[in-house]
């Protein structure tokens, strides 16, 4: 039986090759996810009738849809439909990203729409432009709001990667898995996973939990 530090020895090289397939997927899907969804959430929160109300009602059906359910059917039946072939990769960073644009646009839109209007007009009496209010008040109080949600986010995003090994990605999950096929020790290899899960998402977790004890509050009670 090869102990914990054994298997991590012996096998390192899968491991870092697993570890940095997962970085990369959330890398690419946080980028995607939270500059489109700042948007989204911005576009919706101004138009709400022509862009929140199609917004909305998109997040509410990809809400009653499981993860996995769409990773397989874009994996699968999509990708037949279309008549093209896909890497499973993309097919996450696509399903994924999704899933991120529109929690981070739920997030944004609904602090941009509980902004106090007081703010505004103080800063109309003060004489600064939209513009300026915007840059100077309505942004930095918003980015303080959401900050603990968006790292919260991100942190489930990370998570979610592990469905990727389910169509074939080799992230950390699905060579895991493999090595485990292999010697069959999974205490040792999935406990091995769980730390690793645990040395990235913990900190994440506990400085949004700090932002949001730190600077989050009702604004409208300043």
């Amino acid at each position: 039986m090869l102990s914990t530090l054994n298997i991590l020895i012996q096998y390192k090289e899968a491991f870092l090759r697993g570890l940095f397939v997962t970085l990369e997927l959330c890398f690419i899907i946080w980028v995607i996810g939270i500059i489109i969804g700042v948007l989204f959430g911005y576009l919706s929160s101004k138009f709400k009738n022509s862009f929140g109300i199609p917004l909305r009602t998109m997040s509410f059906i990809l809400a009653g849809i499981p993860i996995l359910v769409l990773l397989f059917w874009f994996y699968y039946p999509a990708q037949t439909i279309l008549q093209v072939n896909i890497a499973p990769f993309w097919v996450t960073v696509f399903v994924l990203s999704v899933i991120d644009i529109f929690y981070v646009a739920d997030l944004v839109r609904n602090s941009l729409l509980n902004f106090p209007n007081e703010y505004k007009i103080a800063a109309k009496v003060c004489g600064l432009s939209q513009k300026e209010t915007f840059l100077k008040i309505e942004f930095p109080i918003v980015l303080r709001q959401i900050l603990p949600g968006l790292l919260n986010i991100q942190v489930n995003i990370l998570q979610l990667t592990l469905f990727a090994s389910l169509i074939s990605v080799e992230e950390i999950f699905k060579v895991a898995q493999e090595i485990n096929s292999q010697i069959y020790q999974p205490v040792e290899i999935y406990s091995t996973l769980a730390v690793f899960f645990l040395i990235i998402c913990l900190p994440l977790n506990g400085l949004a939990m700090w932002l949001k004890y730190k600077f989050t509050r009702n604004i409208s009670e300043q």
